[in-house]
């Protein structure tokens, strides 16, 4: 299992961004994940972080996927492929109703069929095939050419069965969020390399994020989570997976710990069938510094 790092934009200028990122790839972090808030626009960002800290891989966490047209967002994939040296990960979702209906103006009806229509566009469009599609949701007609910008790996912010098994036939794989190592071992990767394996494709990429601290305080840290993350407990894909674990809120979701503690879950998530883990430190400076080194440690194929 490879362990990434989550890029933390929220109030914060661009150059520290890259700062963080190039920071994390001298340390040696496998990757620099971002997510698609009302801020930075995740994968511009990502193309300034990857040219700016060589050699880590980027990655979305993700990109949603009703406001940005396929063909929209396949130029923008492969533009930053090129950027970057091929080095991006994509990652899109259906996100969530009261953002696609309250913020969007978007009718979240049948998600998993408009992601699936959505995937038999986008798919074919970045490995730079001319599509004709007129859909229940979608029409697109066209192709992208960009020189340089190779099919990045596609990843699907899939929680529910009829999402995973649309990311196991369609796409390369899953990144999740919230979602604890019983879940993962029980549910999320057993589903999706099904699904995966039926459609005589590669076994599936599971990339977790979750928020990680080596701290003597784990209660306070827990606490700091819960109340930051409230929300999270209402909206319906997430509470589904939070029930499926057993536990209250996002708070009890997170790794949190001495280092051998902290470790023994890292580890528990490579044998749920994780392949990349992405943590976010938390905590105070010194937690943080103490927490990057030892996710960077764990860095390596050994881990699980």
């Amino acid at each position: 299992m490879r362990v990434g790092m989550y890029l933390d934009d929220q109030g914060r200028s661009l150059d520290a961004v890259v700062a963080a990122a190039r920071d994390g790839a001298k340390a040696g972090f496998a990757s620099a994940w971002m997510t698609q808030f009302g801020g930075w626009d995740a994968l511009t960002a990502l193309a300034v972080v990857g040219r700016e800290a060589p050699g880590i891989e980027v990655g979305t966490a993700v990109v949603p996927t009703y406001p940005r047209h396929p063909l929209v967002l396949a130029s923008q994939a492969l533009t930053v492929q090129a950027a970057v040296g091929n080095r991006l990960t994509l990652g899109i979702g259906v996100s969530h109703r009261p953002i696609i209906e309250g913020q969007f103006g978007y009718s979240f009806d049948r998600p998993a069929a408009h992601l699936r229509e959505y995937l038999s566009v986008l798919v074919p469009l970045l490995h730079g095939e001319s599509v004709t599609h007129q859909g229940a949701s979608l029409t697109a007609v066209g192709a992208v050419d960009v020189p340089g910008g190779k099919p990045p790996s596609l990843l699907v912010g899939a929680l529910g069965p009829a999402m995973l098994r649309a990311a196991g036939e369609l796409a390369d794989g899953t990144v999740t969020t919230w979602t604890g190592p019983a879940t993962l071992a029980d549910h999320i990767v057993p589903t999706i390399t099904r699904a995966a394996r039926a459609a005589g494709r590669p076994d599936p990429r599971v990339v977790a994020l979750s928020f990680v601290c080596v701290t003597a305080d784990a209660d306070t840290r827990r606490e700091w989570v819960a109340q930051r993350f409230a929300m999270v407990g209402q909206l319906p894909s997430y509470r589904a997976v939070l029930d499926r674990e057993g536990v209250d809120g996002p708070g009890e979701t997170v790794i949190l710990g001495d280092e051998a503690s902290v470790e023994r879950q890292i580890r528990r998530l490579a044998s749920a069938g994780v392949t990349e883990l992405v943590a976010q430190p938390i905590g105070s400076a010194r937690e943080q510094e103490v927490t990057s080194d030892l996710l960077v440690a764990l860095n390596t194929p050994s881990v699980g």
